[in-house]
């Protein structure tokens, strides 16, 4: 474990911002250093955030010797480069979700950090929760008896523009990598947790969506199955909002999340809601919590640090690995392929 770590910014997009804010005030980390493709970007968010040492590019950041741990959140097609290169430069690696844009990218990065002897972590910052804690505590318990079904959601409405990230193919764009992730871990984690483990791979997966002109998936959903016949119903979007929940349903009543993927960025109460039969109305069920969502996944880093892998419920390498294969299946079940995929 790492008592204070130093880390550096790969990127200055809207999350490098969220990200920075938590990392004030987790136990561990300090913000030493950002870095943008231009040095006015970095310049900007220096002096919003605060930052030391700003650089208009990736490797100067890079070769900064006082830079423990970076921060990786280029848009998609980027992360597999900049992880690597940052694990061939010593430096430890919270890379934003999805790891990769496929699995063999997944795959790649890991391959540096083993190979290069540095921490790596998917960064869910939502495994990182005491709520999600709670949740696997209450699956574990058997509190809704055998778990039969898992519904979850992540979508919103975002404004069509051809070139935004999120509706451009090239930037690998589309509901199933940039929120399905998160469904899809989920299911695995709950599934897993239902058999006893930290998580469980489909043994089916059955995709649908829609794919909007610029080649993505605007929105989209999947039925997986799972060992034990458990059955995970995920729907993901960008252009259309959707509940944004989290249901485990099993033979003795069932479990609803209303703010599974953030419940509170800057700490607080959140709450689960146990369903069961003959009762009226759920059992609310508080979940204490002072720290900042993205200060407590830093600080996951910082406790993990020398076993250069995170403990579940955090993502371990072989939990992203599986998550990364079945967003693959995911996307082939619907014809989505990017068009540098297909060189």
């Amino acid at each position: 474990m790492a008592d204070r770590l130093t880390w550096g910014l790969i990127s200055t997009g809207r999350i490098s911002g969220t990200f920075a804010r938590g990392l004030a005030h987790s136990k561990t980390g300090r913000l030493l250093a950002v870095a943008s493709r231009t040095q006015e970007a970095a310049d900007r968010f220096g002096k919003e955030y605060n930052v030391p040492r700003c650089y208009g590019g990736y490797e100067a950041l890079l070769a900064d010797k006082d830079v423990q741990a970076v921060y990786v959140s280029t848009p998609h097609p980027m992360h597999a480069e900049w992880a690597i290169k940052a694990a061939q430069a010593g430096k430890h690696v919270l890379c934003e979700k999805p790891i990769g844009v496929n699995h063999a990218e997944a795959v790649a990065i890991i391959e540096a950090a083993r190979k290069h002897d540095v921490f790596l972590m998917e960064a869910f910052m939502y495994r990182c929760h005491p709520q999600t804690h709670k949740l696997i505590e209450m699956v574990r318990q058997g509190t809704i008896g055998q778990v039969r079904v898992i519904q979850a959601s992540f979508s919103f409405h975002a404004t069509f523009k051809e070139d935004s990230r999120i509706y451009d193919n090239a930037l690998a764009g589309g509901g199933i990598l940039d929120v399905g992730c998160y469904c899809t871990s989920m299911s695995r984690l709950i599934a897993g947790v239902a058999a006893g483990k930290d998580f469980a791979e489909p043994i089916e997966v059955e995709g649908v969506g829609h794919l909007g002109s610029t080649g993505v998936d605007e929105y989209a959903s999947a039925v997986l199955k799972f060992p034990g016949d458990i059955i995970a119903n995920l729907a993901a979007g960008i252009a259309v909002t959707q509940e944004n929940a989290v249901r485990i349903f099993g033979t003795e009543g069932y479990i609803s999340v209303p703010w599974p993927w953030i419940p509170n960025r800057e700490g607080g109460p959140s709450r689960i809601l146990l369903h069961k039969p003959g009762q009226s109305e759920p059992q609310e069920i508080i979940v204490a919590c002072e720290e900042w969502l993205y200060g407590m996944e830093a600080d996951t880093v910082a406790r993990d640090l020398d076993r250069r892998q995170a403990a579940s419920p955090a993502m371990t390498w072989e939990d992203t690995l599986g998550n990364m294969k079945t967003l693959d299946r995911w996307r082939e079940s619907i014809g989505l392929v990017y068009e540098f995929e297909k060189r």
